[in-house]
Formats: structure tokens, sequence, C-alpha cells
């Protein structure tokens, strides 16, 4: 499934990464602590964060991750998506809580490990 599809089926937002809507997403991942998602997260997974700042552009870029869902209204800091831009990592945001974020991702079987 691609970003593009993802966003057709969830209240989505694109702040940054507008060019890269169509990489796979091969999986999921949640964590608000960021040394657990660069040790966990899968390339090509889809993260669902809480966290606006610019450390969770570097972490996806990092590890390869297909996306950043910032959950929960939160909006990113101006220079997380200066980062996102410039590195071309997609940022989505969502007045959804986290919890409904991923139990949604995982109705359209995007599951974790």
């Amino acid at each position: 499934m691609t970003i593009q599809e993802i966003m057709k089926a969830l209240p989505l937002k694109v702040i940054a990464g507008q060019s890269n809507l169509d990489k796979e997403v091969s999986g999921g991942y949640a964590s608000d602590l960021l040394s657990n998602v660069m040790g966990q997260a899968q390339v090509g997974n889809i993260w669902v964060t809480m966290q606006g700042h610019q450390n969770v552009v570097a972490v996806a870029l990092l590890a390869g991750l297909s996306a950043i869902v910032i959950a929960g209204g939160v909006e990113p800091e101006p220079e997380a998506v200066q980062k996102a831009l410039a590195e071309e990592i997609v940022i989505l945001t969502t007045a959804l809580s986290a919890y409904k974020v991923v139990g949604r991702l995982y109705q359209l079987g995007i599951t974790g490990e």
C-alpha cells in the first residue's frame, strides 16, 4: 500500500514530502521514544508519533521510514518541516489520536512485525 492510498482512507494532511506519496509502506511502527524507533522500526514503515521536533526527521531518515504521521493534532515545529523538505521525508499530520491512527492502519492491513 502506498502513502497516497493511506491518505485516501485516513484524514491526513501533507506537511512535507509531497513528491514521495507514491512510496510503498511495508508496515507500521508507533513510539515516541526515538531510540526505540531507531532500533526497532523496519525500513519502509510508517511511523506514528506525537512528537513534532526536528529529531523525528533525522530518525526517519536514519531508519529508512516511508513516512511520519504526527497524531493528536500536534503540529511539527518549523525546523522539522524545513528539514523534512530538504531531505524529502514525508510528514503527515492528523487530529486523530495515535491510538486511532494505529487502529485504522491495522484495519487497512498495515501491521507491525
